[in-house]
């Protein structure tokens, strides 16, 4: 039998080149690896499109070389049990799945660079290597473990975390406190993971980096775990009740659990155990907030123990409900994406999640919702601006038109200032909101607030309709010079605000940026974060687009949509 370690561990340092900050280093994004127990939906979505867009956003900021990681976590009981409801094999009901969410993720414009399947060789070759750390450290050590287990979850619940309900029958049971899955008591021999050791490391790794959880509220929630008990945790489940999954290395009676399993794909998908260390523990895991334990608890504590340091960062979002309630089977209320896909579009979809989502909190989702944001910010407020500037009758030669220094001179502090020129107050402080915007955004996408960076977005887009709007140029007299350069100088205050919002946009709305800056006639090379400028003729310095002729008119940016039919109904019957 194994024996626990009895000193403490101590937390590995990070190599040199993985604490290397700035541009070209290496960083790897990560979704979960989605259980493929059933087809995706929204919540499996909105983690894959939180991971994105922050994956798309430092490649334009040319921060350096990249992989975003996907994939399905394909053993377990569960999928054990699911597969024999459906009358199939587990391997062919993850063949299925694993199939649909690869197809999803595509549809939805998700830049994954590697999609991982722990059925995968290459991944259980580097669980097998993971657990022989684990045992040659003396983490492991055999022992009898009993209580209440959740196959949903696929874990242990201690008494605090359950809850008296009755079953279909009526008979009483215990459930999970959070998910309401009923659990069984379960008592086996099993391998056990000496996770009471690790809780000073932790606490430690946490003390000394704060930004290793975000948001706070979850951090916080991660220390006041490490302050209760912190049992020891069972890795490994009896052969006879679990044949799928990877068997323990010299232990043919044993099935590792299936969370370790999981876990370690996040280092297979870089090599795992030879060329790991060129990206690892360079990594940034997004993931949903009822796996935290998972990833911020047990995950850190066995790379500890394999001889590895904790993953950079674990970015916490919270869950999707439908019309106020919880997607379930039972209430048939699961979103499918596809059907979001092909009646919102991608990109209005991928918008909603994105500018919709709060990490800290569950967000709701209902048709309406959805149609009333994307109608209001892309189809109406980016799409009709664009329409408006570059329409002929106000811009007959389809050109970026020259900015007139005279009409909108450069003022060193706005605040308080009257019209100079032919520019309003109003218009000096709405000009240097969209200089500052660039800098903001790249702020709360640091600080995985993206729907904040979109929310600042959507208000300088409405602030240039104003713009737009106060200065009328379609009243303005092209034949009269100082009319003309007034005129123009709207036009390319305007183009300019568009061209900036596009390339800002890029993370969220890919398609849809690309058709606006193609209209701009903004080339590929010109479209990066790393180099953004707004107005450079405000500031005396020479504008590239100044002068240059548009990309041609591909039609309306963004479509306006429509309700659903369903939805209709309902509203007639009200």
């Amino acid at each position: 039998m194994l024996r626990p370690p009895r000193r403490l561990p101590r937390v590995p340092r990070r190599s040199a080149a993985a604490a290397a900050a700035g541009p070209g280093r290496r960083l790897l994004l990560s979704t979960p690896i989605f259980y493929a127990n059933g087809p995706p939906h929204i919540g499996h979505l909105y983690s894959a499109l939180l991971a994105d867009a922050l994956h798309r956003q430092r490649g334009l900021r040319g921060a350096g070389p990249g992989r975003l990681s996907t994939g399905t976590d394909e053993h377990g009981l569960k999928i054990q049990q699911a597969a024999a409801a459906a009358g199939t094999s587990p391997p062919e009901l993850c063949e299925r799945v694993s199939g649909l969410f690869r197809q999803a993720l595509a549809q939805a414009a998700v830049s994954f660079t590697d999609f991982t399947r722990t059925s995968e060789p290459r991944h259980q070759r580097a669980v097998r290597h993971f657990w022989g750390a684990l045992q040659d450290g003396g983490a492991l050590y055999k022992g009898s473990y009993e209580g209440w287990y959740c196959t949903p979850e696929e874990c242990f619940l201690p008494e605090s975390q359950l809850a008296e309900r009755r079953d279909a029958q009526g008979r009483p049971c215990k459930v999970s406190l959070e998910t309401g899955h009923q659990v069984h008591w379960t008592k086996e021999e099993n391998y056990m993971f000496r996770l009471s050791a690790f809780r000073d490391p932790l606490r430690k790794w946490l003390q000394d980096n704060p930004q290793a959880i975000s948001p706070d509220p979850f951090y916080q929630h991660v220390l006041r775990w490490l302050e209760e008990d912190l049992p020891d945790l069972s890795v490994s489940r009896e052969r006879s009740r679990l044949q799928w999954g990877i068997p323990v290395p010299s232990d043919s009676t044993q099935t590792i659990y299936v969370w370790v399993d999981a876990l370690v794909n996040y280092l297979s998908v870089v090599g795992y155990p030879e060329t790991h260390g060129e990206w690892w523990p360079a990594a940034h895991h997004v993931v949903g907030k009822d796996i935290l334990k998972f990833h911020a608890v047990y995950w850190p504590a066995l790379l500890m123990a394999a001889g590895l340091a904790p993953p950079e960062r674990i970015f916490v979002h919270s869950h999707w409900t439908v019309r106020g309630q919880k997607m379930s089977k039972s209430l048939g209320n699961v979103i499918d994406p596809f059907a979001c896909f092909s009646q919102y579009t991608v990109d209005g979809f991928r918008y909603f999640l994105l500018r919709q989502g709060v990490p800290e909190r569950d967000c709701d989702y209902y048709d309406e919702k959805v149609v009333k944001l994307v109608n209001s910010e892309l189809a109406d407020a980016l799409g009709g601006l664009l329409n408006r500037s570059t329409a002929l009758s106000i811009n007959p030669s389809n050109t970026y038109p020259c900015f007139s220094e005279s009409c909108f001179p450069k003022i060193m502090d706005y605040r308080g200032t009257k019209a100079v020129g032919r520019a309003s107050a109003e218009d000096y402080e709405f000009v240097a909101s969209v200089a500052s915007l660039p800098l903001q955004v790249a702020s709360y996408f640091e600080g995985f607030q993206i729907y904040k960076a979109l929310e600042c977005v959507a208000l300088c887009v409405r602030q240039t309709n104003s713009f737009f709007q106060r200065h009328k140029p379609w009243k303005l007299n092209r034949k009269d010079p100082a009319e003309k350069l007034w005129l123009d100088t709207i036009i390319h205050v305007t183009l300019e605000c568009l061209r900036v919002y596009g390339t800002l946009l890029q993370p969220v709305i890919p398609h849809t940026a690309d058709k606006l800056l193609s209209r701009l006639a903004v080339e590929p090379e010109e479209r990066s974060l790393s180099s953004l400028t707004f107005l450079p003729r405000y500031n005396g310095k020479p504008c590239p687009f100044e002068g240059r002729q548009l990309g041609p008119d591909t039609g309306v940016l963004f479509h306006r949509l429509e309700k659903s039919r369903q939805h209709q109904a309902e509203a007639q019957k009200l």
